[in-house]
């Protein structure tokens, strides 16, 4: 029974090493056998199926009676099963999208109001949205324009200035 404990002691201690040195395994054996073995080789997947090894023969042996022969094929068995569900939720997690990150482009045509009187030529403050968040730009205008004005969005010179004019009703 100590060396299935054992290898299921190395399994959570390799566990905790992939936080560490996340992705180690995955560089040194990547494109090997012509990429058939990519993620199946990955540290957390190589973890779980020693663990399980482990703590499944520890507990056939243990708790079931069985003879070492059947334990090991039983902690086999949890190893095989537990490194395939961590592949898949690996794969499910590294393949998962995410919604397409806001630009500074995405603000032409936007309104917003002024917070710091513009000069004509010259630089003040308009609050925008940008993805719901109120967010403050320089901003520049062909005319003065008063606090607390509405204005639209003609262009975006740099990521942190707009060009603005006012709203006509």
């Amino acid at each position: 029974m100590a060396w299935f404990l054992g290898l299921g002691i190395t399994g959570v201690v390799l566990l905790a090493l992939s936080l560490v040195f996340d992705g180690l395994l995955e560089g040194a054996f990547e494109g090997a056998l012509g990429g058939a073995l990519d993620g199946w080789l990955s540290l957390p997947v190589v973890a779980g199926f020693v663990a399980a090894t482990g703590f499944g023969g520890a507990l056939a042996l243990g708790a079931a009676g069985a003879r070492p022969v059947t334990a090991t094929a039983a902690g086999a068995a949890c190893g095989l099963g537990t490194a395939w569900l961590t592949y898949r939720l690996s794969r499910a997690l590294m393949d998962d999208r995410t919604a397409v990150t806001p630009r500074g482009g995405d603000l032409v045509g936007t309104c917003g109001s002024v917070v710091t009187a513009i000069p004509a030529g010259g630089y003040g403050e308009v609050l925008l949205r940008l993805a719901g968040q109120p967010v403050k730009y320089a901003a520049r205008s062909a005319v003065p324009v008063a606090r607390g004005t509405e204005v639209w969005v003609e262009a975006t010179p740099s990521a942190t200035s707009v060009v603005v004019r006012p709203v006509e009703r």
